[in-house]
């Protein structure tokens, strides 16, 4: 099969097409035959520093949308021919950025006929991790008010849908020239970081989401909440001493998050999108073979939502 890899870390120009041999799907797995899939940031990360998968060659990619190629013994969910989409184990189960896949079976649902693979391929790190921040941790509910960092990018674009999915109010923090996006998405409130800080201008919401992930967005958004309010971050590991301090002395909990494989958020994603209240804005798509160009794009940081690789 054809895949992307790499032997060496670096930019983007380490990424190539090699010739794999197929995978098989073990006992409670799936063989899925990839259509698209997203990149995301964790994918440059890993790219440059190796992170979590060490020293190549490795290849890259989580999301995957395609069709099920084959199952493995124990698989009562799908049959040959079931489009799914799904988020392979993070970080250990990378490989979507392939022909072929294998992955468990609980980690994929079925694809809703209304929304196309390149669509699908959007949606599972990102609409993921949104979920489990938003919805398994901080528990939004309507009439809440939740802040968003970074809210035009690949995870924020969604959460904001998410959370107005589940009724609450939403201030989504970005550059003036992609308010309009944020809007158009249903955020109630815009704040450009370049020029206003919302430090100073937002007050007593429910839940924080810091999509950008750095102590120092965690310190400065502590304010920001009520008594009681959950302050996430995508990054697992923070110290923010002084952070921890004024949250625990507010009642405020503090939390850093990783993104699970998950077959039951992933029935939820699918029931939004297949509702129309979740929709990944997909800022460019590129063949499979051009994978570096989908790296370079996303490192620039001009992209608005995700990223699309296609396979043949």
């Amino acid at each position: 099969m054809r895949a992307i890899s790499q032997d060496t870390l670096g930019g983007p120009e380490v990424l190539r097409e090699v010739e794999l041999e197929r995978p098989e799907a073990a006992m409670n797995q799936i063989l899925v035959r990839v259509h698209a899939a997203g990149v995301n940031p964790s994918d440059w990360k890993h790219r440059r520093t190796g992170l979590f998968l060490g020293e190549p060659p490795f290849v890259l990619g989580w999301d995957a949308s395609g069709v099920v190629e084959g199952v493995g013994a124990g698989v009562t969910l799908f049959k040959p021919g079931d489009e799914v989409f799904g988020m392979v184990p993070y970080p250990y189960g990378a490989g979507t950025h392939a022909e072929y896949v294998v992955g468990p079976a609980r980690a994929f649902t079925r694809k809703p006929a209304g929304i196309d693979h390149v669509q699908a391929g959007a949606l599972p790190l990102a609409g993921l991790t949104a979920w489990q921040a938003l919805v398994d941790t901080a528990g939004v509910s309507e009439g809440q008010r939740v802040l968003v960092h970074a809210a035009a990018g690949g995870v924020g674009h969604l959460a904001v849908q998410i959370a107005k999915a589940r009724g609450a109010y939403v201030i989504g923090t970005a550059s003036g020239h992609r308010h309009e996006f944020l809007h158009a998405l249903g955020a109630d409130e815009a704040i450009d970081h370049r020029t206003t800080d919302f430090a100073d201008s937002v007050r007593d919401v429910d839940v924080v989401l810091d999509a950008i992930g750095s102590d120092e967005q965690v310190t400065r958004s502590v304010p920001t909440l009520r008594s009681g309010g959950v302050l996430v971050t995508l990054w697992p590991v923070f110290n923010a001493p002084e952070a921890r301090r004024e949250a625990a002395s507010r009642g405020i909990r503090l939390e850093g998050i990783g993104v699970e494989a998950d077959h039951q958020g992933m029935r939820e994603i699918a029931a939004l999108a297949s509702g129309g209240e979740l929709r990944a804005a997909v800022a460019g798509v590129f063949p499979l073979e051009e994978a570096a160009r989908a790296h370079e794009m996303g490192e620039s940081g001009r992209a608005t939502g995700k990223l699309v690789l296609t396979v043949d």
